[in-house]
């Protein structure tokens, strides 16, 4: 399964993904996301959002089981971030079939599309609009790099963009989501545990900084006759750094758009994007006005004007603890019972709980449903990248450990 699906998106020159929203590696793996689910006979649909669910019983009957993740990326993404979530998830369900079990609730594995945000700048659009946190006016205005706004890139996949919107009734049917997802840092490739539980997401957000200054040439303009936002946007990127260090928390630009862009000319525009996360909000709160502080004094300084407009923001997400605190009886219990054999419990003899910066459907679902998150090791803690790797038989440790949690929860 891991190998049929390796190929889909990958670029040959780098070795990363590249499979973004309504594009023809999405539809791909879209595809393959059918072709696996039809083999295991199960029930195959894709919501107004642009979801793909795989049901095994009946989706209206409530109170459903529901796991998965996403198979798109960011650019030049790792193999893992998503796909692991989905490879596992129907690796889970053949080990309960393998098991002999009864299934007593409705299981499903989902696909949520455009998870990244890597071709509309927007994350997690299938689950926002799902849950309602993206309204389709909001939906609509997003555009890509290339002007493509989200309503035609749908329509030219074959989607309704008129459709789309909070789906309330899908939700109340479903009783929890478990979301497998190879961690996005070394915590416990440090406390050598294969598996861990997520107890909560850091609040986030995405900022756009627009630098204007006066294009010029770059050979004939004396320095101090210059307005380069260049010179504005570099300053911002090293407070942006002492801020988050201040404050103990992250702010990333990693995105930059420049016009006109030319070796030669000093640009009249600089756009970048502010990524910034913190434990809490108050921290996150301090990095982000200290690095809107910073710009508009350098802005001030070399006579630019500065626009900062906040594109996206998500709160800090504290998973159900009554869940939370269910996947750690099953899987304490499930390493009792293999006491001697590979488990999810490390060195300490429990599964570890521990809290990411990084963005998830699940912390999109958690304030409409009861949610949860599995952790599979990552020895490197490279996320994001080409580089980004889990073991196999940390892989194959997390498979166990949520075809324990579906069993507990969808068969008894």
């Amino acid at each position: 399964m891991w190998r049929s699906r390796g190929p889909r998106g990958r670029s040959a020159a780098t070795g990363g993904y590249r499979r973004y929203a309504r594009t023809d590696a999405d539809a791909d793996c879209r595809l393959w996301f059918r072709m696996q689910a039809e083999a295991r006979r199960l029930d195959v649909e894709t919501d107004r959002n642009g979801n793909q669910w795989a049901w095994l019983g009946d989706p209206t009957a409530g109170d459903a089981v529901v796991t998965g993740s996403h198979l798109d990326s960011v650019p030049d993404g790792g193999a893992f971030d998503g796909p692991l979530g989905v490879v596992s998830s129907f690796a889970a369900l053949d080990e309960l079939r393998a098991r002999g079990v009864s299934f007593k609730r409705p299981l499903a594995i989902v696909n949520f599309g455009d998870e990244e945000g890597a071709r509309f700048g927007l994350a997690c659009v299938g689950s926002r609009l799902t849950a309602g946190r993206l309204t389709k006016e909001q939906a609509h205005e997003l555009r890509d790099g290339d002007g493509t706004s989200l309503p035609q890139a749908m329509e030219a996949a074959g989607y309704d963009p008129d459709a789309i919107g909070p789906d309330p009734e899908r939700l109340a049917r479903i009783g929890a989501f478990v979301e497998l997802h190879v961690e996005q840092g070394r915590a416990l490739d440090l406390s050598g545990d294969a598996i861990g539980i997520a107890s909560s997401i850091w609040p986030h957000g995405r900022w756009r900084y627009d630098f204007a200054g006066e294009a010029n040439h770059a050979g004939t303009t004396r320095l101090v006759d210059r307005r380069d936002p260049m010179l504005t946007y570099a300053e911002t990127v090293l407070a942006a750094r002492r801020e988050a260090e201040l404050a103990g928390a992250v702010a990333t630009f990693g995105k930059i758009a420049v016009e006109p862009n030319g070796v030669n000319a000093i640009p009249s525009l600089v756009r970048g994007w502010l990524d910034a996360r913190a434990a809490d909000q108050g921290a996150l709160d301090a990095v982000v006005a200290g690095v809107e502080t910073a710009a508009r004094d350098y802005a001030d300084r070399h006579g630019i004007d500065l626009t900062v407009v906040r594109e996206s923001f998500t709160p800090v997400v504290d998973f159900s603890h009554a869940l939370r605190d269910e996947l750690s009886r099953i899987l304490g219990d499930a390493a009792a019972r293999t006491a001697g054999t590979a488990s999810a419990t490390g060195p300490s003899g429990k599964v570890p709980v521990l809290g990411t910066g990084a963005g998830h459907d699940a912390g999109i679902l958690s304030e409409s449903i009861p949610t949860a998150m599995l952790f599979v090791r990552n020895p490197t803690g490279v996320s994001h990248s080409p580089a980004e790797f889990a073991a196999e038989d940390d892989c194959l440790a997390g498979v166990r450990a949520l075809a324990d949690v579906l069993e507990e929860l969808a068969c008894r």
